[in-house]
């Protein structure tokens, strides 16, 4: 019998391509993507007792197919729509067809529902739910655990997402030209900010939260399959790859955040850091090279250092200002500033800190102050530096960040 983590895989798998089949065949995206958690749940349940069916997808088609009749059916204000879904849906479909003997559910409309569910009149926030629920497949509850906030303010979260689609007639088909494009880096977006969230909580007693950047790298993945000659995303999926092979260095035995410079690089994960490599050098010759792709192979510098003190950072360096051009952000003259540092020197690097002060977005930016503090250490400044540690540890909303760095300080105190 297949086991639990297995049949969880492979509903997962599954469900962007069940919900495609739906919005394909019905339309109405918001009560398909009701339809298909509820067959999700059916499968949860019966497979592990039952076994899994022959053809898991064509169930899974089968049973939302059934549910969103029912679920029209059962709305009041929806009842003049039951006749189109009755002439939509042969009666075969509903009665007589086999759960498991579903001819129509080859294709895979995973693209699709990605571009939807990052639909321009979302915020960011409803993006990443609506594409962790639609398109990863995760229950409602595991994406509110996973940003800790109650599951009811999640799931008032999703359905105005799912009323917002509906109301700007969010079209399934794939958008072309421009819009395709503008679409697509949100949808890269989205994927990046999930893996962010799961690499680096923002909140809580935890530093990581492995489900959600597993599942960015997965769906990462599922958009490299679909779009392969994208450089961008080939960059992007590179980026979590090399990223996310630290992961399991970057926590000590007691969840304490360990810098990268301390990390114990035997316990990084080799294979990723050999496929994230050869991703990126794959990809960076094949044109114009973008923000991903700079980024992905700044981690490749990294990872293929043996050492700390092995680190090429004028490779790096010279990367990040590559990575300015493409668009300027605080965020990388912040990593910046840290380069500079280690080429040039810290007083160097604090110059660039000093700039960055005096713009509103990083002013009492919790990691601003901690690579102020960093760099002051370097320069033996310890009660400057102890100060800019305890000011970074108090504007920090990680428990995990804030004991590091109130750690630093103790020491230097």
């Amino acid at each position: 019998m297949t086991g639990t983590h297995e049949i969880e895989d492979l509903l997962r798998t599954c469900a962007p391509q069940v919900l495609g089949a739906l919005v394909r065949r019905y339309g109405a995206f918001d009560v398909c993507e009701d339809a298909v958690q509820e067959a999700l749940m059916a499968a949860a349940e019966q497979w592990p007792r039952q076994g899994v069916p022959d053809n898991p997808r064509g169930w899974l088609v089968t049973v939302a197919a059934r549910r969103y009749v029912d679920l029209v059916r059962s709305e009041a204000a929806r009842r003049r729509r039951e006749d189109a879904v009755a002439l939509a849906t042969p009666d075969s479909a509903l009665l007589a067809r086999a759960a498991d003997d579903t001819p129509d559910t080859d294709r895979d409309d995973s693209l699709s529902l990605l571009f939807l569910c990052c639909h321009p009149d979302l915020s960011p926030p409803s993006r990443i739910a609506l594409t962790l629920r639609a398109v990863g497949g995760l229950t409602t509850a595991q994406i509110a655990a996973a940003f800790l906030v109650p599951e009811s303010t999640m799931a008032q979260r999703i359905s105005r997402a799912k009323q917002t689609i509906r109301a700007a007639g969010g079209s399934f088909a794939l958008p072309e030209g421009e819009d395709r494009t503008a679409r697509l880096a949100d949808v890269r977006h989205v994927l990046y900010l999930i893996f962010n969230e799961g690499y680096t909580t923002s909140g809580g007693d935890a530093l990581v939260a492995p489900e959600l950047s597993t599942e960015a790298i997965r769906l990462a993945r599922l958009l490299h399959r679909l779009l392969p000659e994208d450089t961008e995303t080939a960059g992007l999926l590179a980026l979590m790859l090399l990223t996310d092979a630290r992961r399991p260095a970057r926590t000590g035995p007691h969840g304490e955040l360990v810098p990268l410079a301390e990390q114990d690089r035997g316990r990084w994960d080799a294979g990723l850091v050999t496929e994230g490599v050869e991703l990126i050098s794959r990809t960076l010759p094949r044109g114009q090279v973008g923000p991903y792709q700079l980024q992905a192979a700044i981690a490749a510098v990294h990872d293929e250092a043996e050492s700390a003190e092995a680190t090429d950072w004028p490779q790096i360096l010279a990367l990040y200002e590559l990575l300015e051009r493409t668009g300027a952000n605080p965020v990388i003259t912040l990593n910046r500033a840290v380069a500079v540092a280690m080429v040039h020197g810290p007083g160097a690097g604090l110059a660039l800190l000093d700039e960055l002060a005096a713009d509103k977005r990083t002013a009492g930016y919790h990691r601003l102050l901690a690579t102020r503090a960093h760099l002051l250490e370097l320069l033996g400044e310890k009660e400057a530096a102890a100060v800019a540690y305890r000011e970074a540890a108090r504007r920090t909303t990680s428990a995990p960040e804030r004991r590091h760095l109130t750690e630093r300080a103790r020491r230097l105190g």
